[in-house]
């Protein structure tokens, strides 16, 4: 960044370069598309401002590696490397606009086939057997749930699934807002995955995000003895359109499906689920209590 003429180091190549998270996925060719596309118009204004790599790197405070990978596609921009790019190249905000395509990147492409599924739903409900829903996740309990998977993920495949996830949510702030409906089994809900501090935070999460008016929140306990969603997952979402899409856990070979006669099934089953489980003020003071012993 320039000030009163002088450059500003914003960062250095180490804080990206070490960061996971960034590099690009060579099986996604949207992906590499997108990045070698930004890369491409990050050097053809540098060009045209007559800046050679290494002035261009001092004046956006990184090192000409990193540059050079940017420019070439081989490594993702982050959103204050494009921003300062845009003062300093004096494109009037063009670069920086490019932020919204390049944070898309980071995220693997069966999450953003997911998100735009999610951002199109007016309606959407789920259940989870095993964990809690990814759209209710904190980042902290996303990223330990993922770090004790096995076969261990790199660090950067949990940062990028861990910023995919927390993505998501940004259903929540979505207007006009969709109805979302969430079961949730009463052993994840024990289960203080992170630790303590990680826990509590996530059962905090839970009661804010329950209180929300076009959010119904349930909680199946374990005194249940048997229900339709024991094989795992069912989600539903439905559009403007009045077509849906569905999938679950053990039917359809775990498929989405669009087919109206296994989509009835599918509801039949989530709405049989609903009735069994506590209904939402008796969850969320449920959830409350278990928050106290936190």
């Amino acid at each position: 960044m320039s000030v009163n003429g002088e450059a500003v180091r914003v960062g250095t190549e180490a804080d990206q370069t070490d960061e996971p998270g960034w590099e690009v996925d060579p099986d996604d060719d949207w992906a590499l598309a997108v990045v070698a596309t930004v890369g491409r118009q990050l050097r053809l204004r540098r060009e045209a401002a007559g800046m050679r790599v290494g002035e261009f790197a001092a004046a956006v405070g990184y090192g000409e590696d990193l540059v050079h990978k940017i420019e070439t596609g081989k490594r993702i921009p982050r959103p204050e490397y494009l921003d300062t790019a845009d003062e300093v190249l004096g494109a009037g905000g063009l670069v920086a606009a490019m932020k919204e395509d390049v944070k898309k990147v980071r995220y693997p492409k069966k999450v953003r086939d997911l998100a735009q599924l999610e951002a199109r739903a007016v309606e959407i409900g789920l259940y989870v057997c095993h964990s809690i829903s990814g759209l209710l996740q904190t980042a902290e309990h996303a990223r330990a749930a993922f770090e004790s998977r096995q076969p261990a993920y790199s660090q950067e495949e949990v940062e990028r699934m861990v910023a995919a996830r927390v993505a998501r949510q940004a259903i929540f702030e979505k207007e006009p807002a969709p109805t979302l409906s969430f079961v949730l089994e009463e052993a994840p809900l024990r289960r203080p995955l992170g630790g303590t501090m990680v826990w509590r935070g996530q059962l905090e999460r839970l009661l804010e995000v329950g209180e929300m008016r076009n959010v119904t929140l349930q909680v199946m306990p374990t005194r249940c003895e048997v229900h339709p969603g024991l094989d795992g997952k069912i989600a539903l979402l439905k559009f403007e359109d009045g077509s849906a899409v569905g999938r679950a856990e053990g039917a359809f070979n775990g498929r989405p499906t669009s087919e109206p006669r296994q989509l009835r099934l599918l509801e039949l089953r989530y709405g049989t689920i609903r009735a069994q489980a506590l209904p939402p003020r008796e969850s969320l003071a449920f959830i409350e209590d278990l928050s106290g012993e936190t």
